[in-house]
């Protein structure tokens, strides 16, 4: 809900890092912003208030958020920045002095960036959350300035996690409908259970209400999005699936398209694979045939140390059945590079492993020691170097580069549903189809609208074709 009190504040800009579910915690941001009187800034430039909706998996996304503050502090230094995300809950103490911060607002406290950005602080640093009015922060510069709030608990006592509405008034064609935060997954290298907490899950009457309200505004397609996905409805009582929740807005809602972002390997079970093939059929799908599983490595020596819960005959095993059951999907996979210990022959594991598997794209990204991960230690004891890191990730892109422009060219000449996006020119305009390429189409169009294409060509990194119906 917008707070009651505003300041003298007109405009914000919320600048988003990270996964789906970070942005999607940016769109829900921004909409209560909106709902409190604020308007959308232009450029941040001109922005009164600055919200940065940090990610921390990396070093390099803690590099990114760090660079973008200094340019905010460059080009606006009269901007109330407010620091929230994966980063600002790693690392409140380290954000809090970074130059130009007002406030610094962790995951467990992300209900309350609102009330961070228009102007209330912590009085005291306690896990009840207690808050005083700060005046005339948006006036001239405040004399002395005031230390950077910090909002942040690190066992999550007060994450509520359905507090940070859908954007319904998003101005996206595709928004993130974020259902479920948190992983009790323990992977050596990863940082998130840590900036996230214990696997939450909204439930499945809140979620439904979400679907119906953005069927009734006219959204044709809508994506699930979380930290964890799969691992939805196993906190709720009484506990549930996530077939479950995408079979119920499937079958209990008008929504166009539903699309599925990541589902770790073990979660795709054979009830959730059924459904593509139940309803990703057809010339308009209504669920986009578009899988996302991380892999991370496809050599068991480097999964079993990255603490994955399954083995590369399990994956492929589920790949080769997603592939069955909904032919012509994409199927992606993450992979990361440089693990500590992985040696040329372990690399090569994991090229092969890939070459065999039809997978259409990749996320390939090199490892990073997290402080606080068990991989971190290994990293110092067995790391692989830049210049390995760097060779493996080119030979990887090349591979996917291959696969990918063999999948797009074997539409060439058939009919895809798209949804058109707000981006064109002066002739074509943006679209995504259903199975996850992008698709360059005759004639400015209006965003939001799923028609039937049908594809002429390949382009560099998608499709080209003519509009010849709407679905």
């Amino acid at each position: 809900m917008p707070v009651d009190r505003l300041v003298d504040v007109a405009e914000y800009h919320v600048e988003n890092f990270g996964c789906r579910a970070s942005r999607a915690d940016g769109e829900a941001i921004a909409s209560v912003l909106r709902l409190s009187g604020l308007s959308e800034a232009t450029d941040a430039r001109f922005a009164n208030v600055v919200v940065l909706n940090t990610c921390s998996v990396t070093a390099e996304a803690d590099r990114s958020a760090r660079a973008y503050l200094r340019r905010v502090r460059r080009m606006n230094p009269q901007a109330r920045v407010v620091f929230t995300g994966c980063y600002a809950q790693r690392a409140p103490e380290e954000v809090a002095k970074l130059d130009g911060v007002a406030a610094v607002v962790g995951n467990s406290h992300k209900s309350r960036v609102v009330e961070a950005a228009l102007g209330f602080r912590v009085s005291r640093p306690t896990r009840e959350a207690s808050f005083v009015p700060l005046q005339g922060l948006f006036k001239a510069a405040v004399s002395p300035p005031q230390a950077a709030a910090i909002w942040h608990d690190p066992l999550f006592a007060h994450a509520e996690l359905a507090s940070l509405p859908f954007a319904r008034d998003a101005h996206q064609t595709r928004p993130n409908l974020k259902i479920q935060d948190g992983c009790g997954n323990r992977c050596s290298f990863c940082i998130i259970p840590t900036t996230r907490g214990r696997s939450r899950s909204v439930s499945m009457a809140e979620c439904l209400g979400a679907v119906e309200a953005f069927v009734e505004s006219g959204g044709k397609e809508l994506v699930l999005s979380g930290i964890n996905l799969g691992r939805w409805g196993r906190d709720l009582s009484p506990a549930s699936r996530f077939e479950e929740l995408v079979a119920s807005i499937l079958e209990h809602t008008a929504l166009p398209r539903l699309r599925i972002s990541s589902v770790e390997p073990m979660d795709w079970s054979r009830d959730l694979i059924a459904l593509f093939h139940q309803y990703g059929a057809g010339a308009s799908p209504r669920l986009a045939r578009h899988a996302h599983l991380p892999l991370q490595a496809g050599a068991d020596t480097i999964l079993r140390a990255m603490h994955r819960r399954y083995r590369p005959w399990h994956y492929a095993a589920k790949v080769e059945e997603i592939r069955a059951k909904s032919p012509g999907s994409a199927i992606g996979a993450d992979v990361m590079i440089g693990f500590p210990g992985e040696t040329d022959a372990l690399f090569q594991e994991t090229y092969d492993f890939i070459a065999a598997l039809p997978l259409t794209y990749l996320h390939v990204f090199p490892f990073s020691a997290r402080p606080g991960t068990a991989a971190f230690a290994m990293h110092e004891a067995t790391p692989v170097h830049g210049e390995a890191v760097k060779e493996r990730k080119d030979a990887l892109k090349s591979l996917i580069a291959g696969k990918n422009a063999a999948f797009r060219q074997s539409f060439v000449g058939s009919t895809l549903s798209v949804v058109t996006l707000a981006d064109h020119d002066a002739s074509r305009t943006e679209a995504l189809s259903d199975n996850f390429l992008k698709v360059s189409v005759a004639g400015v169009l209006a965003p939001n609208q799923l028609l039937q294409v049908r594809i002429a060509a390949t382009s560099v990194d998608g499709l080209r074709g003519d509009a010849i119906s709407a679905s």
